[in-house]
This record gives structure tokens, sequence and C-alpha cells, in this order.
């Protein structure tokens, strides 16, 4: 015998600030990440993956232009988005930050959305910091790039370090370790008002507290800043979740 049984449906008005992750294929770093960002966060995180290369180059990123739309679409058609970000930084300054925004738009009309380049500029921003040093896992071709973007928006780019991966598998797998003693090694310069860490498949999350002790100043990575912007756009504080100079900046 089957009975059916009444049931309430959730106020809509009720419900946790609901954020969309578009990730690469090839990523395998972000998504734990922000589990752990967001462990005793009451927040709604639904991803979707974008096709990628497995490795990163100025070819694999310009091609990710013509399957974001369709990535976003898979999101759960009814879920209503308070922010929606593109998970790639070096693919954001390829593509285009203002043609990424369009390309969400496009799929999904009416949700605000970001990026790690445009999140990183704005956490800049909000810690006053004008002169940077640059890690990143890419080639010099792309690394070049990242170098222009942070120019082109009015910030001065004081050294840059890269590990000089191109292949996804490689840059998930790089030791947080080298990632700890390379960000300290190039934000060592007196010029550098902080340290940023590029490309969300680095494993920095365990790092940023030490490498901002050893260096006394702030020190940001990929995800840590799409994260942050993301939350600042959805109107969640961001105090507590870890020790981390941006974070600490709380909801402005």
């Amino acid at each position: 015998m089957v009975t059916s049984v009444p049931y309430v449906v959730e106020d809509e008005c009720k419900r946790p600030p609901t954020l969309g992750v578009v990730v690469l294929q090839s990523e395998e770093t972000l998504e734990d990440e922000f589990r752990y960002f967001l462990r005793d966060r009451r927040v709604v995180l639904h991803h979707t993956r974008i096709p990628s290369g497995e490795a990163v180059t100025f070819e694999s990123l310009s091609n990710m232009e013509s399957h974001l739309a369709d990535a976003v679409g898979l999101f759960p058609a009814t879920a209503k988005f308070d922010v929606i970000g593109y998970a790639c930084t070096s693919a954001s300054s390829v593509i285009g930050e203002e043609r990424i925004t369009e390309l969400i738009a496009a799929a999904r009309p009416n949700t605000v959305s970001t990026n790690p380049a445009t999140a990183a500029k704005a956490a800049l921003d909000a810690l006053g910091v004008r002169r940077v040093a640059l890690l990143t896992p890419y080639n010099v071709a792309v690394t070049r790039g990242l170098v222009s973007m942070f120019e082109k928006g009015g910030f001065e780019v004081i050294d840059v370090f890269t590990f000089d991966e191109e292949t996804e598998e490689r840059v998930a797998r790089i030791s947080s370790c080298s990632i700890l003693d390379a960000a300290v090694d190039v934000g060592a310069s007196d010029g550098a008002e902080a340290v940023f860490i590029s490309c969300t498949n680095l494993q920095c999350a365990n790092i940023i507290a030490a490498a901002e002790r050893r260096l006394g100043k702030p020190v940001l990575s990929s995800n840590l800043v799409l994260f942050w912007h993301m939350l600042q756009l959805a109107s969640v504080d961001t105090c507590g979740i870890m020790e981390s100079r941006l974070l600490e900046l709380g909801y402005s």
C-alpha cells in the first residue's frame, strides 16, 4: 500500500544566500577550498563544470569563451542565485572580465557575477594596496598576460615568480610548502604591499595565514579573493572564517 502524505514548501525568503561557481573540468582544488571556507557559514553552494584543456595556454583559455554560457545553463533552472562566479583567473584575463560578465548574464539574466581577476582587483582596492608581488604556476606568456591585466587596472607589479607549469594535473599537486616558500620569497621586497597567488588549482587555503605572518603583509589567492568577493556581493560577513587580512575586513 502506498499512502500520500502532506508536505510544506520551504519559504524562499528564509533560504540562505545561494552561490554558483563555474569550475573548470580540469580543476581539482577549488571545491575543497570553498567547502573549507564555508564550513561554519549557512550558504548554499552549487557547482557546474566547463570544458577546459589539460594544458594552460592562450588557446585553451580562449576556447572556454564558447562554452561558458552552456556551463551556466547547467545550474538548476529554478535556483535563485545571489552571485555566480567563473573560477578561472587566467581565462578571465584572456577572454576579458567584461565579456565573462556578458556571457553569464546571457545565460542567467539579472544575476550578479564575478571572477578571480575582478575579485583580485576588488580585494587589493579594499586593502588599500597598489603595489603587488605575483606568484603563478603558468608559462611565461600567460603570466605576462596576468601582469598586463593588473597594470591596466592601475596596479604596479613589483616582482613575478612562476612555477612555469602548463599541465593542470601537476599544478594541482604542487605542494603547499612549495607555494608557501615561493610566496614568501616573491613578497619579500619592501616595495610589495601584498602578494597575489594566481590559479584556482593551487592549494593555498592552508598557507595564507603562515605566509602573512612571515611577511607581515596581505597574501591573497585566486580562491580566496573569489570567495571573498562572492560573499561581499551576497552581503555575507567573512569575519572569523579563517586567519586572513582580507577576510577580516568583513562585509562592507
